[in-house]
């Protein structure tokens, strides 16, 4: 059970960290009802769970040369495949991949700190 609180409690920070990105972000449109934002978080969450570990694996020789800035590169890797996968959502310049990115991890971190 304690898996299951800790999949909702991503799912919601995704959605806030979505939210918050579109209303911050010049570039980055998201559109639709409340039930397709939480089912792009869903899929965000699934991205960051499942992809996000490959990818830092592939791309652990960028992180450590940069000093882990090329976590950035990772999560922006995950919300441009998000974008493919989303008709609602759109982001369309690479720094609003990049400021979206960083505005993402830091609301998911603020929320996994205050969870522990």
């Amino acid at each position: 059970m304690k898996w299951l609180v800790k999949i909702v409690i991503a799912v919601a920070a995704n959605a806030i960290g979505l939210w918050v990105a579109n209303a911050y972000v010049p570039g980055f449109v998201l559109s639709g009802a409340f039930k397709d934002i939480a089912a792009i978080a869903a899929i965000l969450t699934a991205l960051n769970f499942f992809l996000k570990p490959i990818l830092k694996l592939v791309l652990g020789p960028i992180i450590i040369l940069t000093l882990g800035l090329g976590i950035i590169v990772v999560n922006s890797i995950i919300l441009y495949i998000l974008d493919i996968l989303s008709k609602n959502l759109t982001i369309e310049t690479i720094p609003a991949y990049i400021w979206s990115a960083i505005l993402i991890s830091v609301i998911n971190f603020m929320f996994h700190i205050g969870t522990k």
